[in-house]
């Protein structure tokens, strides 16, 4: 079932490769489409055949490289089946978003394939090295979305990007093999080593291995100082990529947190705890108030997301401070910091297609160059507005029940570090606030045609069934959030139990 629903896309990319791109974009669009459609179809169904608390599930083992202790292990349990659906919901938008495409086409269309078998592999291995090949294969499919669909300095983004992010995945390889290394028989297996706890005791060594893997994972997260290759990468990234890059490719990094970092060194890692919230803290922070002073649009979503990753950070790392707090506030932290990635992909995904909205219409994402676009385009006003009032928490969207939980689970063991980071919404709900004010409210003007009415138009069908939905779901988490919260927690005590013991 697992293996299907990840290689779909790619069986399907691999189909489309033989067609010749004179076909039409209609067909590479439409198959997308359909193909997209039909892997969140196969998840669905994975979810509903899923029972809460029932641990992994649908796992599959087959010999890879046996001599190296490498297998094809996948599986899922409430950490990681959230995020396979938000991954399958998001590469559906995008898909949808893209149905106007008309640069490259098919080898738009293909690349996008490629990159969902890649995350949805990348959320569903069960062995480190499985985990270590998506990893990468995602900043390569990523790297090249950028530089041929990308705007602006594209290929110096796209670099930047490559280059930081393969350099953090060196660094995560290399803690990979150490903590194999350290297990006996030698293993990548994710299972055998959260068994084994293989660098329990181990001093230094310990610390090294989580040093190596914690930066991998902090540069793809990104969190502060390891984030200067965000904002320029979404900023020249067309709308589809940026959604991909914030929704799906960024938790890859709070992913690896929760699957590896914490289960497979818990007593490391409750050593170095402390760290991790100070890292978490400064990302809120930083995030929040470099977003404050950003003129262009797309950028300040892109440091938002430093913002919101840093809550995630502070959670987990909160999850490891055993003084002071006890194990149902840690587990709290941690379904909230779950809670928060679906969230986040959900709510920036649709900011970023709205984003390319903006640019489409006057190829510009520069606040000052715009106002009053409320009078020529009502939809994209009021739909921007509602996905800005989501992302500032606020009750009946996703994003209240995910703070709320990390806030009252961090708020016992980290009480200084989360009252500081409490500072991080009232900034971000101003700095919101302020740019819905300055593009929509006031008199109208467009970069290019000041007053000119025709020069924006309001929301086009695809751009609408791609985006609505997006928002349709951080309600109804927003609102009946038990669905959702019934498969996270029973994972989430389960990895406090690890931690804790």
């Amino acid at each position: 079932m697992l293996s299907l629903i990840v290689f779909l896309p790619l069986a399907a990319a691999a189909v489309l490769a033989a067609v010749p791109a004179s076909a039409g974009k209609r067909v590479f669009t439409g198959s997308w489409v359909v193909v997209s459609a039909v892997d969140l179809a196969l998840v669905v169904a994975a979810w509903i055949g899923y029972a809460p608390g029932m641990g992994l599930a649908y796992e599959q083992r087959l010999p890879w490289i046996p001599s190296a202790g490498v297998s094809y292990h996948v599986g899922v349990d409430g950490l990681s089946l959230p995020l396979v659906a938000v991954t399958a919901v998001l590469f559906l938008a995008c898909a949808v978003h893209s149905l106007r495409q008309t640069h490259r086409v098919k080898s738009f269309a293909l690349l996008f394939l490629f990159l969902q078998t890649v995350s949805l592999g990348l959320f569903t291995a069960l062995d480190l090295i499985l985990f270590f090949v998506y990893f990468d294969l995602s900043i390569v499919g990523m790297y090249f979305v950028i530089a041929r669909w990308g705007h602006g300095n594209a290929r110096r983004s796209a670099l930047t990007f490559f280059l930081y992010t393969f350099l953090g995945s060196l660094a995560l390889l290399l803690g990979f093999i150490g903590l194999s290394l350290a297990a006996e028989p030698h293993t990548f297996d994710i299972v055998e080593l959260a068994r084994a706890d293989p660098l329990a005791g181990s001093g230094a060594r310990g610390a090294l291995v989580l040093l190596a893997i914690g930066v991998g994972l902090a540069v793809k997260t990104p969190t502060v100082p390891f984030h200067t290759w965000l904002p320029p990468a979404h900023t020249d990234a067309p709308a589809a990529g940026s959604a991909i890059l914030a929704g799906v490719l960024l938790k890859m990094g709070t992913y690896g947190f929760v699957r590896i970092a914490m289960p497979l060194l818990p007593a490391v890692w409750r050593q170095y705890a402390a760290v991790v919230v100070v890292l978490g803290v400064v990302s809120v922070l930083y995030g929040a108030l470099v977003a404050l002073a950003q003129e262009d649009f797309k950028r300040m979503v892109a440091y938002t997301s430093v913002n919101h990753m840093g809550y995630i950070v502070l959670a987990v790392g909160a999850a490891g401070l055993a003084a002071g707090s006890d194990e149902q506030a840690r587990s709290l932290a941690v379904t909230g910091a779950v809670t928060q990635m679906i969230s986040h992909g959900l709510l920036t995904g649709a900011l970023f297609l709205l984003a390319g909205v903006l640019h489409d219409r006057a190829a510009s994402y520069d606040m000052g160059s715009y106002s009053g676009l409320a009078t020529t385009a009502p939809a994209f006003a009021g739909v921007t507005g509602l996905v800005v009032f989501a992302s500032l928490g606020l009750p009946g969207f996703s994003g209240f029940i995910a703070e709320f939980q990390i806030f009252t689970g961090s708020l016992v063991s980290a009480t200084i570090a989360t009252a500081l980071a409490l500072l991080g919404i009232l900034i971000t709900a101003g700095l919101l606030l302020r740019a819905l004010h300055r593009v929509f409210l006031g008199a109208l003007r467009v970069p290019g045609s000041p007053g000119a009415a025709h020069d924006f138009t309001d929301l086009k069908p695809s751009e609408t069934v791609s985006i609505m939905p997006l928002l349709a779901l951080a309600i109804v988490i927003g609102v009946l959030p038990r669905f959702l919260l019934d498969v996270i927690e029973p994972s989430a005590a389960t990895l406090i139990g690890v931690v804790s013991s």
